[in-house]
Formats: C-alpha cells, structure tokens, sequence
C-alpha cells in the first residue's frame, strides 16, 4: 500500500472514510471526495498532510471529471480508484415512482460510471490501474423486498463492472476493474435512505466499517475480482442460484 495513490468518493464518513484512513496508515497517499466539506475535511485531517479533499457531487459527471483531473495533477498518477458513494430507498417494489428509481440509478450507477470513465484514459496511459466499486449482496441476492429499487441499482453497476473488465480484459490486461459486495454495514445508510428505513447499526450481525475496509484494502494489495466481505456471503450467492426457490422460502423478507 506504501506511496499508492488512491481516490475514494463517498469518503466523509462510514466505509470510505474507515478505507481512507487504513490506506493513508499504511503509507498510501488518498484523494477524498464528498459534498460534505466539514466531515471531509475532518476525515482528510486524520489521514495526514498528503490526503487531499475535494468537494464532489459525484451525480455530476464534471465533478468526477474534475476530482480525476485534481488528483493526477496533485500526485501525477492514480493508482486506485474506489467508487463507494450511494444511497438506499425504503419502498415495495408496487409503490416504487419513477423519481425512486431515476434516483437510484443516478447516485448509485451513473456516479460510478462517471468515475470509471474518467479515470480510464489515465489508465489506460499505464495500461496499469485499479478501479473498485463497492456494491453490495443486495446485487447478487435481492432479499429485501424493501430495498428492491436499491437492489435493482447495485445488480445494474455489477453488470457494468463485469462489462468494463470483459472489454478491457484482453487490451489493458494490466486494468483490474474489482466488485466488492459488503452485507448489512453497522453506518447511518438506514436512517439516510429514501423515505426512511432501520438504522443499520441496529441491525444483527451487521459488519463494523474497519471490517469491511481491512477486505477492501486486501483487495488492493491483492488485486482480485469478485470479493464479498464475509466468506459465508459468496456461499450465500452459490446457494441462492443453485435452489432460487428454497432459498427465497427460507430467506427472502417482505415489507412489514
């Protein structure tokens, strides 16, 4: 990790910010991107004088340009770029409204691509680079009824992240282009959803942030494709698509 350079958006708080901070402990040097300035700055602070923050709607695609722009600029390269800015929604699959969904794919996909676009001409310069978007198990398993637009938005940027690796695979083989897909993470993505919803801190079973940002980081280190956050979570994927059925039976949760 020592001298990597990485940017990290949606670095404010929660997962990201627990990612920047490890990385920067480890020697690397990181580009944070958020909208909030104040806990920006505040994350930046900890992760010494070479971390640069820099305000960011990641929903508008000459933000991210820009972030790119900055952070080469500033260290002359990227070595990693870690897409981990989103957001959820609480509502039945029957009442989602087209604004619910236009949002879903705006700040969960669209953002991400934004990123990947304007990091890979840099990358490809290189033919060396990593780009990682934080998805979530919701991509591979849609088991909440409640988060089905969310689910919808995360299976979305999975198929764009397999799309990108597939066309670069033979072309830019040094580009590894990595799905990370945590479970229930113990941060306020809960209560920050759309119309609501259960505070994830509360939840059982729910992963701290350092946990989910020590298997970032190891994905880093060792550049890998598909990773979950939780071993138990890829046999979880394996079951689901072997018996839909039974396992919908068995694990499947409907608004209440």
């Amino acid at each position: 990790m020592k001298d990597k350079i990485i940017v990290i958006t949606g670095a404010s708080a929660g997962i990201g910010a627990a990612i920047a901070r490890k990385a920067a402990a480890e020697g690397a040097r990181v580009v944070l991107a958020a909208r909030r300035e104040k806990e920006l700055s505040e994350v930046a602070a900890a992760c010494g004088p070479d971390a640069l923050a820099v305000i960011t709607d990641v929903t508008v695609r000459s933000d991210v340009e820009s972030l790119a722009r900055q952070a080469v600029e500033r260290f002359r390269r990227v070595d990693v770029w870690i897409n981990n800015a989103g957001r959820g929604i609480t509502r039945a699959p029957s009442e989602i409204t087209d604004d619910d969904l236009d949002m879903m794919m705006r700040d969960n996909v669209k953002s991400a691509l934004y990123g990947m676009q304007a990091i890979l001409p840099h990358f490809k310069e290189r033919n060396a680079g990593q780009i990682l978007n934080v998805s979530s198990m919701l991509g591979r398993i849609p088991f909440f009824a409640l988060r089905a637009a969310y689910s919808a938005s995360k299976h979305a940027l999975n198929a764009l992240t397999a799309g990108l690796r597939a066309e670069l695979r033979h072309t830019f083989p040094g580009i590894v282009v990595t799905t990370v897909s945590p479970g229930v993470v113990a941060t306020e993505f809960g209560l920050n959803a759309v119309h609501g919803g259960v505070d994830s801190r509360s939840m059982p079973g729910a992963q701290s942030v350092d946990e989910v940002a020590d298997v970032v980081i190891d994905a880093i280190r060792n550049p890998q494709i598909d990773v979950y956050t939780r071993p138990v979570y890829a046999d979880n994927v394996r079951r689901y698509y072997d018996d839909m059925d039974a396992f919908e039976r068995a694990s499947f949760v409907g608004p209440k």
